[in-house]
């Protein structure tokens, strides 16, 4: 998904979606061997890749049952989405604020909500509650972020702005770093 390549993203989601379900059918046999943690921590990855470019094509998310995942296994890799989300959004961020961040931080702000009301103990979520924890922390720096780009944006336009009123309209702008910055006829 990092470089908008859809038809490679469907390739690789179709490729992922074999090598679970023959993950699945080869360890249907073996219960200590699917629920050992290597496992799972395989499955919980394809969830992440599945949730993740769902998110971000503003598609509706797959189930637990649609992924064949256990539920622990599916909460766990919703959790790692919001790390991805956050990579995406500062990716959006670079060239500038934009909805498209609000948006993603929102996905962000609704897979923590219901994370945080998942109370059962670590033996039964594999470690959720440590995931969640972790969630809140790249959230907060997330809106920290998007808040930044967006008061920056409003920040360049004032300046622009008053320029414009102290020149007469006559405005020079130079880009720098993605901000219009208003120069001096003197510099």
């Amino acid at each position: 998904m990092h470089r908008d390549d859809k038809e490679a993203l469907e390739a690789n989601l179709a490729e992922a979606q074999s090598l679970a379900d023959k993950l699945r059918d080869d360890l249907r046999g073996y219960p200590d061997l699917f629920y050992a943690g290597y496992t799972q921590d395989s499955l919980k990855e394809f969830v992440e890749a599945n949730v993740t470019c769902a998110l971000i094509q503003n598609q509706p998310l797959q189930t637990p049952e649609d992924l064949g995942v256990e539920d622990a296994t599916y909460l766990n890799g919703l959790a790692e989405v919001v790390g991805e989300l956050r990579r995406r959004t500062l990716d959006i961020l670079r060239s500038g604020y934009s909805e498209e961040a609000e948006r993603l931080l929102g996905h962000m702000d609704d897979i923590y909500s219901v994370l945080v009301t998942i109370d059962y103990p670590d033996a039964i979520t594999n470690g959720l509650r440590r995931q969640t924890d972790l969630t809140r922390g790249i959230i907060e720096k997330t809106r920290g972020d998007v808040t930044f780009s967006l008061r920056g944006q409003q920040l360049a336009e004032a300046i622009r702005n008053l320029s414009s009123q102290l020149n007469d309209g006559q405005t020079e702008v130079e880009e720098r770093g993605g901000l219009s910055i208003p120069m001096n006829e003197d510099e």
